[in-house]
């Protein structure tokens, strides 16, 4: 994974998001253009502990699409519905839709036909909107329905500037307790400038992941 990170990440920057959509919400039978042209952002979550942040660019990133139909819609004459329509593969079709949502980021995109199993013991917290292969219904299913045994899911890692609130805030909390008041620090034998000078990294990796003249703490 750290390996895998680093080639996403460059100008000083080491770290990267991870978001997923699971289940990632499609109608079953529908075409994977079809799907992606009826969201108008991309549907994913921030994995981590911080607070929801919605991402409208981003450095570079890595996308997994699982569990779509990679057939085509039949064509139809004429010009197609949309871009997504003209591409010749499912990869293309993700990467031109990545490259809407995201314009001139460095962007990677898989597509695997075979879903994520959730068979037991993966915890049944699904809605009952979903199918027993976890595509969405018109209507909820009854008490007696079925467990979701698999789901599509969508998720990425992306080096974006959603890392820098997130950094930024970890870097405060960590400078508010005084070292000399916690036992377990010196007693693991850290030392007061080894965690001031670990903290000053953490705030110079914060400052690469912003973005824009105006950015609050920047330095220039």
């Amino acid at each position: 994974m750290l390996h895998f990170a680093e080639s996403l990440t460059f100008s000083g920057r080491k770290a990267v998001a991870a978001w997923a959509a699971l289940p990632f919400p499609a109608l079953s039978g529908s075409s994977l253009p079809d799907i992606l042209s009826a969201h108008q952002d991309v549907p994913w979550k921030l994995l981590s502990s911080w607070k929801e942040q919605k991402v409208s660019c981003c450095f570079a990133q890595s996308v997994v699409l699982r569990g779509i139909c990679q057939e085509k819609s039949a064509s139809c004459p004429g010009q197609p519905r949309s871009p997504l329509h003209s591409c010749e593969s499912p990869e293309q079709v993700l990467q031109q839709f990545l490259h809407t949502q995201f314009p001139g980021a460095f962007s990677m995109a898989h597509v695997l036909q075979q879903p994520c199993a959730t068979q037991p013991p993966f915890p049944q917290f699904f809605s009952p909107l979903l199918s027993r292969r976890g595509f969405l219904l018109d209507k909820a299913q009854g008490s007696s329905s079925a467990a979701v045994e698999s789901v599509p899911v969508l998720a990425a890692l992306q080096s974006s500037p959603v890392l820098h609130p997130l950094l930024s805030g970890l870097c405060r909390e960590l400078q508010a307790p005084n070292l000399r008041r916690w036992s377990s620090f010196c007693t693991a034998g850290v030392e007061q400038d080894d965690f001031q000078e670990a903290l000053e990294e953490l705030r110079t990796l914060a400052e690469c992941y912003e973005t824009g003249v105006g950015a609050e703490g920047a330095a220039d």
